[in-house]
């Protein structure tokens, strides 16, 4: 069964036109909505950050296999040989994202960053690593550290399965592509849930202006958790009476879940800038009414990619450029308005489902949600 997945992958996309047929799939900027005071890249993708390739393999099979992998490259070199600059900041730490403690104590991302359901991680290191065994120069080495993150899609995908393999992963790698990403229902963002709703993968993008550096940030997330929705400052999920902790007034909602958020710049940043970066990301979860809940694992992951501060590791000596901190707000501003949309965007672009024991999740009302926008 796990061979025939480049089936399986054409017939998610297939499954995934037919369940948009009659609706229109648009992000909330495209609707007319942009957020924020900066612009977006030509994207407004994490791939408007020179060199980042995203790559998603799509799992869906059957009545409950909805799940899939989205690999982000941060650069389009040998990733082990020239590292990149990273941190990683936990939100709640209900969660089990591989790598994170060597990028803690290095400062440094050496593989791909992959994305995928909480009982998968195995799979993304093992790909992850084989992927990068296999590079040339890389012949000799005994020791990866794979970063690999995870949410938890069990409700809609049969997730003891298992179906994710490491070549599933290694193919995500190899796929990813520049230029515009796909959102939604894909990758690693097939099965989720966000606000309960349909979530998926969002994407965005912000290029600072000349004088404040003309810096980019872009954003990529996998939403599966829950809160009080607000989108563009409008209570939606009180308005549309679904949200956490409504039970204590008319049903049961689940309050938990988690969310992965990558953020990439090429502006020159060191590990504990990039960490202070990665803060702010939470705080544009926080606008969008997250609320990183006990049993929700919030993890953002931060990466410079400015090539003159990639890391060689036969080095004996580094030599770096990085902004003085005192450059640093108009980023943490970006890095809020970027997260905040591209999680929004996970739900504008998202696509309701049936899935596991014909566990079915709405999409986003998107028609009545922008009356309350046109209306607010």
């Amino acid at each position: 069964m796990k061979s025939s997945y480049r089936f399986l992958f054409a017939l998610s996309l297939m499954l995934v036109v037919l369940g948009s047929w009659g609706q229109s799939h648009k992000t909330l900027r495209e609707w007319g909505f942009p957020t924020g005071i900066f612009q977006p890249g030509p994207n407004n993708a994490i791939t408007d950050v020179p060199g980042v390739t995203v790559g998603h393999v799509t799992c869906i099979e059957g009545d409950s296999i909805r799940t899939g992998v989205t690999a982000i490259v941060p650069h389009q070199g040998n990733l082990f040989r020239n590292k990149v600059p990273a941190a990683i900041y936990v939100g709640n730490g209900f969660g089990k994202l591989a790598g994170y403690t060597q990028v803690r104590e290095l400062g440094y991302i050496e593989t791909p960053v992959i994305l995928t359901n909480t009982l998968s991680v195995a799979a993304g290191i093992e790909g992850a690593v084989r992927y990068t065994l296999m590079q040339p120069g890389n012949e000799r080495e005994n020791s990866v550290n794979a970063v690999v993150g995870e949410t938890n899609d069990g409700r809609l995908n049969a997730i003891r399965a298992m179906h994710i393999t490491p070549q599933m992963v290694i193919d995500a790698i190899k796929g990813a592509k520049g230029g515009p990403v796909e959102q939604g229902c894909v990758g690693a963002g097939t099965g989720t849930i966000c606000f309960g709703f349909k979530g998926g993968i969002g994407t965005s993008s912000r290029v600072l202006p000349e004088s404040l550096g003309g810096y980019t940030i872009g954003v990529l997330v996998q939403t599966n958790y829950g809160g009080i929705l607000e989108i563009d400052g409008v209570q939606v999920g009180q308005k549309l009476q679904k949200h956490d902790f409504i039970n204590h007034v008319r049903r049961n909602e689940n309050v938990d879940g988690s969310c992965m958020m990558v953020v990439i710049t090429d502006a020159p940043l060191d590990s504990r800038n990039l960490e202070r970066v990665a803060k702010r990301a939470m705080m544009g979860m926080a606008k969008t009414g997250g609320i990183a809940s006990n049993g929700s694992g919030d993890y953002v992951i931060a990466l410079s990619v400015a090539p003159e501060n990639l890391i060689n590791d036969k080095a004996k000596k580094i030599t770096s450029t990085v902004l003085a901190n005192s450059e640093m707000s108009s980023i943490f501003a970006a890095t809020i308005e970027t997260t905040a949309e591209a999680l929004w965007n996970s739900l504008f672009m998202a696509t309701s489902m049936t899935g596991r024991d014909g566990y079915h999740v709405e999409a986003l009302p998107v028609d009545k949600v922008l009356e309350m926008l046109r209306n607010r």
